[in-house]
């Protein structure tokens, strides 16, 4: 098992326990932890400048970049949530999380002082939730080896940051009560009002559905055909998956997608399965979903491919795609899901958050780092960076 980097140094003094108002037992940093980041040279670091920021949005396949001067936002690879899927050590995805970092941090020309920080999502929750001590020490070898502090985001922080984002794309195009982004590791129904995640992206529910139903195959797996009992076995367990979310948001809920698994991936495949007319609004009803599925659940994946002219990369998550959101519609009471593609991430949100970049600086990060591994993710991200003022 992974020693915690708070016991990893027990020749380091120990002074005053952190001040905090959740009390619980744990251990107790303090000093030695200042003095340990020191050595890692973090505090050392040059002071960043107060009015440049640089925010990351970690996804579970890639990583992009923003800053406050509203320039470009570059992108890059890593699939994350598919390598702690195969086994991967956490240390070598944050080892690998660091260097791409560095790559974005070169694309911005921005001044070296500009302040930094990340958000992670699917994949750095599934990774705390599997050893806490392990993520984070790599957590900390992320800030050391890159200067980026990453925060751990609850589902309902990553939820806001989507709607805002939406919000300032769309702007009066938003008609809907939510908005729908599929991810591959976790999806949002963020709303103004109330908001909904669940680590059920496009990529886990695949991966559930070919537990279920065809142990054994290498992921992606290949579902269709499918036989009308397996199609009764993916509802099931669907709706068990999607329970939670029945009754969650306030009603009447009104949905649109805004991600490309359903813009490029549901939508054109559903239409051309089903022929719809070329005109027609990009909105998919309950009922064109169930036809949809239908139709899709008996082909080989060679007749798939010709009835809906999904590209290989995609065709393997088109028929868990429908069966998801078939019941996401039905989870929520929604009639129909409008879709409108946009270009969305969570950089907007990061950079407008005032909470989140309290935590950034480096001694405010090791009160963070030692609060997420006894806390939680939640509890880190909500606390008071003024009440780590004891442990200094």
């Amino acid at each position: 098992m992974t020693t915690s980097i708070f016991a990893q140094f027990p020749r380091l003094r120990r002074h005053a326990p952190l001040a905090t108002s959740h009390p619980t037992a744990g251990p107790r940093p303090g000093r030695w932890l200042y003095a340990l980041l020191l050595g890692m040279g973090v505090l050392a670091m040059q002071s960043a400048g107060a009015n440049c920021r640089i925010a990351y949005d970690l996804g579970s396949s890639g990583i992009r970049a923003g800053s406050s001067d509203g320039g470009d936002n570059p992108k890059r690879e890593l699939p994350a949530l598919t390598r702690l899927w195969a086994g991967d050590g956490i240390d070598a995805i944050g080892s690998d999380t660091a260097h791409t970092l560095r790559q974005l941090r070169a694309q911005l020309p921005l001044p070296a002082n500009c302040a930094q920080l990340g958000a992670g999502y699917s994949a750095w929750r599934l990774a705390y939730q599997r050893d806490p001590a392990a993520t984070v020490a790599a957590l900390a070898a992320i800030r050391a080896n890159s200067g980026v502090a990453i925060l751990i985001a609850p589902q309902d922080l990553e939820g806001r940051y989507g709607y805002a984002g939406a919000r300032q794309l769309l702007g009066e195009r938003l008609q809907s009560s939510h908005i729908l982004d599929l991810g591959g590791g976790s999806l949002q129904l963020a709303g103004a009002k109330g908001s909904y995640g669940d680590a059920l992206g496009q990529k886990a529910w695949q991966k559930a559905l070919c537990a279920a139903l065809r142990p054994g195959q290498p992921l992606p797996c290949t579902l269709v055909p499918l036989a009308d009992a397996e199609l009764d076995r993916a509802r099931a367990l669907r709706d068990a998956k999607l329970a939670p979310l029945v009754g969650a948001l306030p009603p009447p809920v009104t949905l649109t997608a805004i991600s490309r698994p359903l813009s490029r991936g549901v939508l054109p495949a559903l239409q051309k399965l089903l022929a719809t007319p070329p005109d027609a609004a990009p909105e998919i009803t309950r009922g064109e979903l169930r036809a949809a599925i239908g139709r899709l659940a008996p082909l080989t994946a060679e007749a798939a491919a010709t009835a809906t002219g999904s590209p290989a990369g995609h065709l393997p998550y088109l028929l868990s795609d429908l069966l998801l959101v078939e019941g996401l519609l039905q989870a929520t009471g929604a009639a129909r899901l409008q879709v409108a593609e946009i270009d969305l991430s969570n950089v907007p949100g990061l950079l407008a958050d005032p909470q989140a970049w309290r935590w950034q600086e480096a001694a405010a990060y090791a009160c963070y780092l030692h609060r997420l591994e006894r806390d939680g993710p939640a509890a880190a991200y909500a606390g008071d960076p003024a009440s780590c003022a004891a442990a200094r």
